[in-house]
């Protein structure tokens, strides 16, 4: 009896190990790394996409801003972290396609991670205290080449799209003022409302609030199109610069190796999340247009905008402080 009870209890502690080892997925809480301060565009459009896969997947996630080197401090934990599922990030161009031109970075952006999904894309707008002199983009480079040492521009970071699209607008209009990165979207409309800096090359989404309340004054929209939520804000094409387009996405992704098991649960989840016209609704209120990619036009839009942003950084001699 002695050793049939014993075979017993071994028997019942091999299948506890064996139904843990095979959990599925997922069976804890997920962690969702943002590259930026709080109160940023990432931030803001991940929230609600957050809340529905907890609700779908019924496990809590967890937001953990790593801000910092222009967002590369969380692609990089995020390319690092076990490939398992608990560990997401929502990136955007800056870290994926343009930094890793400007420096050696720890992480490869076509081969470190797992594309999941896209989330939404739209323009960079050009923004100024109601009181500055500059009312439009034009009076903006007239003022910045009669008094350069005065005049600087701020952005979320170092290699986001915020910055290129000042270096670009720099060389067009051949301005020599200084480039000011913040760590976030947040710090840096913090710094401009507080009058440190003279004007913000800002994602939409972290300054629509101002501007919708007078706070900010928007010179102009770096995209090609206008934007559906400031439709009255000229692009920086109709604004004297004929071809100019910077535009920025934010997409999701998990470290590179992601199982099949964890994408199966993923996918359709981000598919049936992108779909929920409150998320849409919140996408567009953000100043962005939704994104509902799959993994694979995911990887093939890094990849075409890897392509296309190392040109940029090629050819106006960018480079990383």
């Amino acid at each position: 009896m002695r050793l049939i009870k014993t075979m017993l209890a071994a028997a019942i502690t091999l299948s506890a190990i064996g139904t843990a080892a095979h959990a599925e997925y997922p069976d804890k809480p997920i962690k969702m790394l943002v590259g930026y301060a709080p109160g940023g565009a990432a931030d803001k459009l991940i929230r609600p996409i957050t809340d529905r896969l907890s609700k779908i997947l019924k496990q809590p996630f967890v937001i953990d801003y790593k801000p910092g080197a222009g967002a590369s401090v969380a692609a990089d934990l995020t390319a690092k972290a076990p490939a398992d599922g608990y560990t997401l990030h929502i990136t955007d161009s800056g870290p994926m396609t343009i930094l890793p031109h400007m420096r050696k970075l720890g992480y490869d952006p076509l081969k470190s991670f797992t594309p999941i999904s896209m989330v939404g894309g739209g323009g960079v707008v050009v923004v100024v205290l109601p009181t500055s002199k500059a009312t439009d983009i034009k009076t903006l480079v007239e003022l910045a080449k009669k008094d350069p040492k005065n005049w600087s521009y701020g952005t979320s970071g170092i290699g986001g799209v915020g910055h290129l699209a000042g270096e670009q607008f720099k060389a067009a209009a051949k301005l020599d003022i200084a480039h000011i990165p913040y760590k976030g979207g947040n710090p840096a409309l913090a710094e401009l409302l507080g009058g440190h800096v003279p004007v913000l090359f800002s994602s939409l989404g972290a300054a629509a609030t101002q501007i919708q309340s007078g706070k900010l004054r928007a010179l102009a929209d770096t995209s090609s199109k206008r934007s559906s939520m400031f439709p009255d804000v000229p692009t920086m094409a109709e604004s004297g610069f004929p071809g100019f387009d910077a535009t920025i996405w934010f997409g999701i992704v998990g470290p590179a190796g992601l199982p099949k098991e964890v994408m199966n649960k993923l996918v359709p989840a981000l598919a049936s999340i992108m779909k929920d016209p409150e998320v849409i609704a919140a996408i567009k209120r953000e100043g962005y247009e939704p994104m509902p990619f799959t993994p694979q036009q995911t990887a093939d839009r890094i990849k075409s905008d890897f392509a296309l942003w190392g040109k940029t950084v090629t050819a106006s001699n960018i480079k990383a402080d």
